[in-house]
């Protein structure tokens, strides 16, 4: 015994009352151009039989208008129906189908010239928001996992200190404080780096040599890189070049690149901080950030700015953490500034990142 057709919900019912209601407006513009083209064309044909055959016979034009003028009519409305009807009642599913949250409907392609264009750039709309909402949800989930892990190292330390496995000293009490510092700098990135996209993150620009901003963060990890066994070295040509920017902040997002560049340069190796002008750009400065580590695959050069995105743990020297916000932090950073930033590398030969700022004109 078969199934009875499962009943429609007065929602659904209505929605698809209101979807056929769109198109009573060109279906009654339809409907008069027929009338209009009947009327044109029974005139036409009496006209026709009146003056060339002289025969005025009102029932021969009756009997023999109808054939054509129906003909002619649904030529007309199937035309008129594949050309404008169809693609907009395409158009209207899809954002019907959009509206309740189904990102992967698309409009079937069209190369018609009234709507190839529209249905092309509809689909590039839906396919942005597509992927942005696949960013949210993969936002989402790494900062549930970035949280946990953190999160269940010291609950267990609490919980073996608590349970007499490991004694309250100031090794295990370190242990735990240094994750707890962990998931505040994993909170304070992310207010940064939301604040940066949203274009609320406040800036205290002043007028500055960048040679001298390049000096003060090599000489921050000087210390750092000696007890690494790294080298770091300076190559100013643009030694008076300025710019108007936020001291600070790019002194961040340079700070981010090199302890980038120290962890993932073996001992031996060297890190070049180097400032020249931009070639093919006048009134633009670069500031690169080369080491000579491992470098980063191919695959996953597109990534890199991405949040969370970590290299292959191979890559790392130590067990240093980090909350995988840095990258994505400077690129902000140097956006909010009217720049730029890229990387170029190559496995096993190095990797250099390149930012690229505004000079600020002399007063």
């Amino acid at each position: 015994m078969s199934e009875p057709a499962p009943q429609k919900s007065p929602s659904q019912k209505e929605k698809e009352w209101r979807q056929g209601m769109r198109f009573l407006p060109v279906v009654f513009f339809l409907a008069m151009l027929v009338l209009l083209l009947v009327g044109g064309i029974a005139a036409l044909l009496y006209y026709l039989f009146s003056e060339y055959s002289g025969v005025r016979n009102m029932w021969l034009l009756v009997c023999c208008a109808p054939a054509g003028i129906l003909f002619v009519g649904a030529g007309i409305v199937t035309s008129l129906y594949t050309r404008y009807g169809k693609p907009l009642r395409q158009i209207f599913s899809t954002i019907d189908a959009v509206s309740e949250g189904d990102f992967s409907a698309r409009v079937p392609a069209d190369d018609s010239p009234q709507f190839g264009d529209l249905i092309k750039r509809f689909n590039k709309m839906v396919g942005e928001l597509e992927r942005a909402d696949k960013q949210r949800r993969d936002l989402t989930a790494d900062i549930a996992h970035e949280l946990r892990t953190p999160l269940h190292i010291l609950q267990g330390n609490l919980e073996a200190m608590l349970d007499g496995v490991y004694q309250p000293d100031s090794a295990h009490l370190n242990d735990a404080l240094e994750e707890t510092r962990l998931l505040g700098r994993l909170v304070d990135d992310l207010q940064t780096l939301s604040m940066a996209e949203s274009g609320q993150l406040p800036l205290t620009p002043t007028r500055f040599a960048v040679a001298d901003l390049v000096r003060d963060v090599a000489d921050g990890f000087l210390a750092q890189a000696a007890v690494a066994g790294i080298a770091v070295r300076l190559d100013l040509e643009e030694a008076t070049a300025q710019v108007h920017a936020d001291y600070q902040r790019l002194s961040q997002v340079l700070a981010n690149l090199m302890t980038n560049a120290l962890r993932h340069t073996p001992q031996g190796g060297s890190v070049t901080l180097r400032t020249q002008a931009a070639a093919e750009r006048p009134g633009r400065l670069q500031i690169l950030i080369a080491d000579t580590g491992s470098g980063i695959p191919a695959e996953d050069l597109p990534f890199v700015f991405d949040r969370f995105w970590r290299g292959e743990k191979s890559r790392t020297r130590d067990g240093q953490s980090s909350s995988g916000l840095g990258l994505a932090i400077s690129r902000q950073l140097v956006q909010a500034h009217g720049g730029t930033i890229d990387v170029q590398s190559e496995l096993g030969q190095g990797t250099t990142f390149l930012i690229e700022l505004p000079v600020s004109s002399a007063e």
